[in-house]
């Protein structure tokens, strides 16, 4: 399994294809939402992904300190298999360049409810209570992770 890290502009058109692919399969035909995925802060993301010989296996997006949100995030965390372990290695992954890129000592997820304990296996704490976004329960999590490595 290859970690590949890249900027927006570095991402080739099929890797950006097989990104928006995999979030389409597994954020609205699987969880059957229709919600606008093309937010317009994927070109100022860095996009963190594992892929082995049959494709990208596991996908995340980690954004500096914006307009939209006052905190570095990390979003749009995906695996094609669930509980593999493949999410937990790459939000570690997520969470070291988000300290060493952006210098970031916590780091902010809105995390589907029934993902709570992935986050919380690595650290993220729950900050508000449950809310729905496009029709799925939320919750507001933070990383107090200036220590972690």
């Amino acid at each position: 399994m290859e970690l590949v890290i890249k900027t927006f502009k570095e991402l080739t058109n099929e890797e950006l294809y097989e990104i928006l692919k995999l979030r389409s399969l597994v954020f609205v035909v699987e969880q059957n939402c229709i919600y606008q995925d093309l937010d317009d802060r994927d070109q100022d993301a860095v996009h963190l992904f594992y892929r082995d010989e049959d494709g990208i296996q596991s996908y995340l997006r980690v954004m500096d300190k914006s307009e939209h949100n006052n905190k570095i995030a990390i979003g749009r965390v995906v695996s094609r298999k669930r509980r593999s372990g493949l999410a937990t290695a790459l939000l570690k992954e997520g969470i070291r360049l988000a300290q060493e890129r952006f210098g970031a000592d916590s780091i902010y997820v809105e995390a589907q409810v029934y993902a709570r304990s992935l986050y919380e296996k690595i650290g993220f704490k729950q900050i508000s209570e449950e809310f729905f976004e496009d029709g799925i329960p939320h919750i507001k999590m933070i990383c107090e992770c200036g220590d972690k490595g």
